[in-house]
């Protein structure tokens, strides 16, 4: 059996939005109790992450890092048609990921202790973000 829900996610600029909730809220809604689910964000300046959900320092490091990685405005790039965190969100998109696949098991999806599935936008402003959850299995 196959099923699909789309979510819209809302961002308030750069950081992290965490989906955990609605992700297993998803997989739970399809009936399926054994199999995989597929997470696609329909986006090229945003990405998914699987991360620790324990302490939000995580949080915090994560973008000190990416922020001294890819720097905004950065005269190496060109692309900068929406500002200068244009193109280095796009960079942050192609160095995480878009997609993510996670195991069903009981009818949800099957994490660690202590992880949780995020949205990351990488613009600095806010957006609206789509995220299709996909539960194959039976």
């Amino acid at each position: 059996m196959y099923q699909a829900k789309e979510l819209t996610v809302s961002t308030r600029g750069r950081g992290l939005v965490d989906i955990t909730g609605e992700v297993q809220k998803a997989v739970k809604g399809t009936g399926i109790r054994e199999g995989l689910c597929t997470l696609f964000l329909h986006h090229t300046s945003a990405s998914l992450i699987i991360s620790e959900n324990a302490d939000p320092v995580v949080q915090r490091d994560l973008e000190a890092f990416f922020s001294r990685l890819v720097k905004d405005g950065d005269p190496l790039f060109q692309h900068d048609a929406e500002g200068p965190d244009d193109m280095p969100a796009h960079v942050r998109t192609v160095l995480t990921q878009v997609s993510l696949s996670v195991p069903v098991k009981d009818g949800e999806a099957d994490l660690g202790t202590w992880q949780g599935v995020y949205v990351w936008e990488h613009r600095t402003s806010p957006h609206r973000r789509r995220v299709t959850v996909s539960v194959l299995g039976g």
